[in-house]
């Protein structure tokens, strides 16, 4: 059973069945194996992965940098699976793509052309942050391809999204991609790349909208209806491989869990007591301190927000700079009940942004790729040149010798 979206996506998908072999009958099964094979097939640590590079959480057993260095190896296991499971996911991807290519009259295909060139822009967008060159697979082939400058990743990035902007609407439910979705992981994808201006516009575009709203954090993560999500995946199901909280949660909470990963002393120094993100963020069980957000433990799936409202006011803030973008930031500020602050510089507003995303976006798989585009990765989190990126798995080096490994590895 899949775990991607509402009840009539509860369906058995077509994950090995050739693309021309498919009638305009089988699309709805085909989309619902695309939208679950996104979901699940990077893993559930590929969700929380710049977090484990970004300083804010450590293990039980060692601090942040002893998981920095365990992680970026060439025989990391989640390195691995991450980079194998984005690549089977693109090969669904694609797979949709070709499909709905077949029926251009059929509502559902153009639909679902919308959803693929979202979620290859996503996967795409996965890929050049973690491993920064990477091959571009515009669909199958036997070939055993080299790797695509980072420039031009960049570029598919923005002409998928373009074109899911063009094909898609509204969605019935924000667990379903929908145009604003491509719009807030463009503005995503822009700031990456420096394109500030674009950026900006693009975030203000969303907040302006009407469509979305700031809102209580409880709402947001106790899956309660709610103004803030832009687009999630649902996790429906008790056979989904998504389970965050399973990693955060000690087996002393009520939900239990594995307790894998907490907060770092910094994060922990982060919230005030009247910042209501608190209690929703961090709790402690038994005298530990875990991550709150996702509150399932053992007991079930939680949403995975991939898009929300609060980080387009963040970009907004970091995008237009200091003088102008501190408005939005003080914004956000204030709704989540802190002070007004007025950086007195360049370098002091950026911190107070960063400073910011973490509070904002604990556990929501943003630090590490924050400090390495804003240039402090480096200082902040001690790592080397190489460290920038992570390395290309072992065993894909091999498998194809096309491939280039990342220098430092």
């Amino acid at each position: 059973m899949l775990s991607a979206c509402a009840n009539q996506l509860d369906q058995y998908s077509f994950s090995a069945i050739s693309p021309d072999a498919v009638s305009i009958k089988d699309i709805p099964a085909v989309r619902n194996g695309m939208y679950n094979s996104v979901q699940n097939s990077p893993g559930e640590r590929s969700f929380i992965l710049f977090d484990m590079l970004g300083g804010t959480i450590q293990t039980n057993t060692g601090t942040s940098r002893d998981l920095i260095n365990s992680t970026l190896s060439p025989l990391n296991t989640y390195i691995a699976s991450g980079w194998n499971g984005y690549f089977n996911a693109l090969f669904q991807v694609n797979n949709m793509l070709a499909i709905a290519n077949r029926f251009p009259e059929a509502d559902l295909a153009a639909q679902s052309k919308g959803e693929a060139h979202y979620f290859r822009a996503y996967i795409y967008y996965s890929l050049v942050t973690r491993w920064g060159a990477v091959p571009i697979l515009r669909g199958h082939t036997m070939e055993r391809v080299p790797r695509d400058p980072v420039n031009e990743v960049w570029a598919f990035i923005e002409s998928d999204l373009d074109a899911a902007i063009d094909l898609l609407g509204t969605s019935t439910n924000y667990y379903y991609v929908s145009r604003d979705a491509a719009r807030a992981l463009k503005a995503r994808a822009l700031l990456s790349q420096g394109k500030n201006q674009d950026a900006a516009a693009l975030a203000e575009t969303l907040i302006t909208s009407g469509a979305y709203r700031l809102d209580a954090f409880e709402k947001i993560f106790r899956k309660q209806g709610n103004t803030e999500i832009i687009f999630a995946f649902e996790n429906r199901t008790e056979e989904s491989s998504i389970n965050i909280s399973d990693l955060f949660y000690t087996y002393a909470h009520p939900n239990r869990g594995q307790g894998v990963y907490k907060p770092t002393p910094e994060v922990l120094a982060l919230f005030a007591d009247n910042d209501n993100r608190k209690a929703i963020s961090l709790i402690n069980i038994a005298g530990t301190e875990c991550i709150n957000k996702y509150p399932s433990g053992q007991t079930g799936r939680d949403p995975v927000i991939i898009s929300r409202i609060a980080e387009l006011y963040l970009i907004s803030a970091e995008a237009q700079g200091r003088s102008a973008g501190v408005g939005r930031l003080n914004e956000l500020r204030r709704f989540r009940g802190l002070d007004n602050i007025f950086p007195a510089n360049d370098d002091d507003y950026l911190t107070a942004i960063l400073t910011e995303r973490k509070r904002e976006l604990l556990g929501e798989n943003f630090m590490y790729h924050d400090l390495v585009r804003t240039g402090r990765a480096k200082e902040e989190l001690g790592l080397l040149d190489h460290q920038l990126v992570l390395p290309i798995p072992g065993r894909e080096l091999l498998l194809n010798p096309n491939l280039t490994p990342n220098l430092g590895y």
